[in-house]
C-alpha cells in the first residue's frame, strides 16, 4: 500500500507549525530590497556594457549573497551601497575589464516628447553630443556618474569603486563641468 505522500513530504522552508507557508523575516526583507533596487541596479550593470540577460543574472546573484550575507548576521549598514559594490564586483568579474557601451542609447529608447519636428531634431542633436560626452569620459569618471544618477550618496560610490570621497567628488565636478559646457553648445 502507497505511503500518504503529504507524510513523506519534506516541510517547506519557511512553513510555521500550523502548517501553513509564511515567509520568514529575513526573505520579507531581502524581497522588500530586491524590489525597491532591482531597476536601478539593472539599469547600472547595463550601463557596464552587460547584456540584459546577464544583468539580470547578476541582480539574482547579489540578492542571493545579500540573503546568505544576512543570514549569518554580518553587517547590515548602507545595505545600499553594499548591494551596487556586490553587483559592480561581479560585473566586473563577468566582463574581464568592462567598457561602457553607449551604442543604442539613443533613438527609441529615450524618444524627445514633443510634437514639433524641430524640436525632436534639436533634441536628437543634444542627445548625440551629451552621448559623445559621456563616451569620451574616463571609465572610472563614468562609473562614478552612473551610481550618483542612481541616487547613490559620494560616501557610497567611494565604497562601490573603491576610491577616496575626494576622488568620487573631483570626478564627478569634472564629468558634471563636461556636460554642462557640451549642453551649452
Amino acid at each position: 500500500m502507497p505511503a500518504d505522500p503529504s507524510e513523506s513530504a519534506l516541510p517547506l522552508p519557511f512553513e510555521t507549525a500550523r502548517g501553513s507557508a509564511s515567509p520568514a523575516p529575513l526573505e520579507v526583507e531581502v524581497t522588500g530590497l530586491f524590489d525597491l533596487y532591482r531597476e536601478r541596479l539593472l539599469r547600472y550593470l547595463l550601463s557596464l556594457g552587460l547584456s540584459v540577460e546577464d544583468g539580470e543574472e547578476i541582480v539574482q546573484e547579489v540578492f542571493l549573497a545579500l540573503f546568505r550575507h544576512l543570514e549569518r548576521g554580518k553587517s547590515r549598514r548602507n545595505l545600499r551601497g553594499w548591494i551596487f559594490r556586490v553587483a559592480h564586483n561581479l560585473a566586473l568579474k563577468r566582463r574581464g575589464r568592462t567598457h561602457l557601451n553607449f551604442e543604442g542609447l539613443a533613438g527609441d529608447q529615450f524618444p524627445d516628447p514633443g510634437p514639433d519636428p524641430e524640436e525632436q531634431l534639436a533634441g536628437a542633436r543634444r542627445q548625440r553630443v551629451l552621448l559623445a560626452v559621456l563616451d569620451a569620459l574616463a571609465e572610472q569618471d563614468r562609473r562614478c556618474l552612473f551610481l550618483r544618477a542612481e541616487g547613490l550618496r559620494y560616501r557610497e560610490i567611494a565604497q562601490v569603486l573603491d576610491m577616496s570621497l575626494g576622488a568620487v567628488s573631483l570626478s564627478l565636478s569634472r564629468s558634471l563641468a563636461r556636460l554642462a559646457r557640451a549642453a551649452e553648445r
